[in-house]
């Protein structure tokens, strides 16, 4: 094993998040600062970001080849060391307090429209599933594996909703590329909510729910106002 490969092992076992090769050459050189007359670290300021990456994608393939009880992987956070798959019931006996609450069905399937097809606004999400998808979403953004993404560029704003660094970290997938068949599914259409301009403009007095003339009230102003 290189020197490089020994540091940087030793690094990402006491991190306790993802690193990127960028983050660990900013390591390297801090140990460097801090014992200028240290020639090993000395020696290893001098890596680039891609040697950083290719000696972890090595060091990846021997604990690989190795099998050991633990794994070198790469997502979009960085790279990380975590347990092996097939040792998770004796790992999990460690903590039987924490026992992973498994998302729903439902969450999942928002969750997978999410990914695919991601920005989306909670109005499109449900034209796609067809149910309300209120308590599914709190559930995911509670989760940390979506978040709010901006709003969309059309009337009413409505927020827009993605994945999350967490997300990729957590599937172990280095960006959403990765996904399974991506390509394909994202030019699947899709049914998408209809807009406000899409619908008729009715006169007050023939919109569904109105009584002739009469005096709208404060609290439907409100609804009216948010609708559109």
């Amino acid at each position: 094993m290189t020197p490089l490969s020994r540091v940087l092992e030793a690094l990402l076992f006491a991190s306790d998040k993802p690193m990127s090769p960028a983050e660990c050459v900013k390591h390297l050189k801090g140990a460097m600062e801090a014992a200028p007359e240290n020639g090993d670290a000395v020696a290893l300021a001098k890596c680039r970001p891609d040697e950083v990456a290719s000696a972890l994608g090595e060091l990846a393939s021997v604990y690989e080849a190795e099998q050991r009880g633990f794994r070198l992987i790469e997502s979009g956070a960085g790279w990380k060391v975590v347990t092996a798959p097939d040792a998770a019931p004796w790992v999990r006996q460690l903590f039987p307090e924490n026992r992973p609450s498994r998302l729903s069905p439902s969450a999942l399937e928002t969750l997978a429209i999410v990914a695919y097809r991601q920005p989306i606004t909670r109005a499109d999400l449900e034209a796609v599933r067809g149910v309300n998808v209120d308590g599914v979403m709190q559930t995911l953004l509670e989760r940390g594996v979506i978040r709010i993404a901006g709003r969309a560029d059309v009337p009413g704003r409505p927020l827009l909703y993605g994945t999350t660094e967490f997300f990729l970290e957590h599937f172990a997938l280095r960006s959403l590329d990765e996904l399974p068949n991506c390509a394909e599914l994202r030019r699947v259409e899709l049914p998408v909510a209809a807009r406000p301009e899409d619908q008729p403009v009715l006169p007050l007095d023939q919109a569904p729910g109105s009584h002739g003339t009469e005096a709208v009230s404060p609290s439907e102003a409100v609804l009216v106002e948010e609708a559109i």
